[in-house]
């Protein structure tokens, strides 16, 4: 019996002291692991600031204002010219951004809505001193916020474009610009998210956690090769200034609009002609050999190169120019790539059957100024609704000339109400509602359902996009006063 317990309690003994064997293992490796990650990190971002800096530039704009500051009423006899050139001396107004050195030949990118209207566009290159270079605006893209400057110089420093698909969601980054008119800064975070969408068709944002603040638009967001993989568009913010929640575009967004801006002076991007809307569950039942939510549902064909190739309304298209499609959102993206003129194939389920279809791509910018038009050409009148604490009118070609309004989709602010929540949060008239719970809102009955949904779900407030001088902020506007 002696002799059975001693067996024991030596078995006991050599499992403690492999146990402590292991333990001692995994904490060593877990050190090891550690200390490769604690060398791996920068102990500072000097270094790589003061190699990528020269090329960050502030961007001053100057845009002439007409006045009408003179007396009202009857002007004393022989005073006449006087006060006509008094009421029609110009103003001038100066906003601030922020742009980046692409080319050592002098080219600049930065955001649309920074230099948008501008009369004059003056650069200010690092370290700054007060020397600004006239640039010339070579085009711009309101549809993914981006314009290109030229300014005459040559030998300039400047930086490359990274991939932006390959960021992944906590690699560090940095932004640098000029916040808040402050002159050059910088500042440090991470990648928070990826494919955030914010109002326009072709968004695709890198949410970051790097402060920015108005003048840090246009500016460039920077993996750690000092590549950009983004460029600093908007905030989300209840007072206007950082709380963390910061959009850039990402640089593969910007790189073909930026060489099409280059080559041509403008977009030219490729149009299919159809409108499309993503599966979901319920397509299955009622799509013959309907497999899945991946593709594009065509709803409507009006007359443009789909209809003339013969795509057909219930049309499932799967795959676009040999490249699988996996939502609308990337086939709107793969279409808008597309050369202009260019023949593709699309692979569509149309009956239970697979076909494909040759459809030669028209110019989409083409195909949006004739639907302005015909607008233009049948003026409506325009509606209104007070939601929220905002009257909200519809655009019409009227109301978009009266506020100076440069999107079709939306809900323009055309008065706010008194110690309202809208007002509290700063929303003024002119201010274009684009979005609401993440989702865009092209009329009256979208903002309404967000509203109907987020009460339903027991929310307190409702996330709004708006659009002001083509600058986009995120708003949170209670739901209750």
């Amino acid at each position: 019996m002696k002799t059975q317990s001693m067996a024991i309690a030596r078995r006991q003994s050599i499992a403690l002291q492999m146990m402590q064997a292991l333990f001692f293992s995994a904490a060593l490796l877990l050190a090891q692991v550690i200390a490769t990650q604690a060398q791996d990190r920068p102990q500072s971002l000097a270094d790589l600031v003061e190699g990528f800096s020269p090329a960050v530039v502030n961007i001053t704009t100057t845009t002439a204002i007409a006045t009408n500051a003179g007396p009202q009423g009857a002007v004393p006899e022989g005073f006449e010219d006087f006060f006509r050139d008094f009421d029609d001396s110009p103003r001038s107004a100066t906003s601030l951004g922020s742009g980046f050195v692409i080319s050592a030949d002098g080219y600049i990118v930065t955001n649309n809505h920074v230099i948008e209207g501008a009369d004059e566009i003056l650069i200010e290159f690092y370290p700054g001193g007060g020397e600004l270079v006239p640039a010339a605006l070579i085009g711009t893209d309101p549809k993914t916020d981006i314009a290109l400057l030229k300014v005459d110089l040559n030998d300039l420093h400047f930086v490359p474009f990274g991939d932006s698909d390959t960021a992944r969601v906590g690699d560090w980054v940095i932004a640098m610009g000029n916040p808040l008119g402050q002159g050059f800064s910088v500042s440090a975070g991470i990648v928070s998210a990826r494919n955030r969408e914010l109002s326009g068709t072709y968004d695709d944002y890198i949410q970051t956690d790097a402060a920015i603040n108005r003048g840090n638009s246009g500016g460039p967001l920077f993996n750690m090769d000092g590549e950009v993989i983004g460029v600093n568009t908007a905030i989300l913010s209840p007072t206007g200034g950082s709380i963390g929640i910061g959009f850039s575009m990402a640089s593969n967004v910007v790189v073909p609009v930026v060489a099409q801006l280059e080559e041509f002076g403008e977009t030219r991007r490729g149009w299919l002609g159809v409108v499309i809307r993503d599966l979901n569950d319920e397509d299955a039942g009622d799509l013959t050999g309907l497999v899945g939510t991946a593709g594009a549902l065509v709803t409507e064909v009006p007359a443009g190169p789909a209809a003339d190739a013969g795509v057909l309304v219930n049309d499932v298209i799967l795959r676009f120019d040999g490249m699988d499609v996996p939502s609308t959102r990337e086939l709107v993206r793969m279409v808008g790539n597309a050369p202009v003129g260019k023949t593709v194939i699309l692979e569509v389920l149309r009956g239970g059957a697979l076909t494909e279809v040759a459809v030669t791509l028209g110019r989409r910018e083409t195909a949006e100024a004739a639907v302005v038009a015909s607008v233009e050409d049948e003026p409506e009148q325009a509606d209104t609704r007070t939601i929220l604490g905002m009257v909200l009118s519809e655009i019409t070609p009227d109301i978009a000339e009266e506020y100076d309004v440069a999107v079709l989709n939306g809900l323009v602010v055309l008065d706010v109400e008194a110690g309202s929540d809208a007002e509290a949060k700063g929303l003024r008239t002119g201010d274009v509602l684009v979005e609401a719970g993440q989702q865009p809102v092209a009329g009256f009955d979208d903002l309404e359902a967000r509203i109907a949904e987020s009460i339903e779900a027991g929310r307190i407030s409702l996330l709004v996009l708006v659009r002001r001088d083509g600058s986009p902020r995120f708003v949170p506007l209670a739901l209750t006063e």
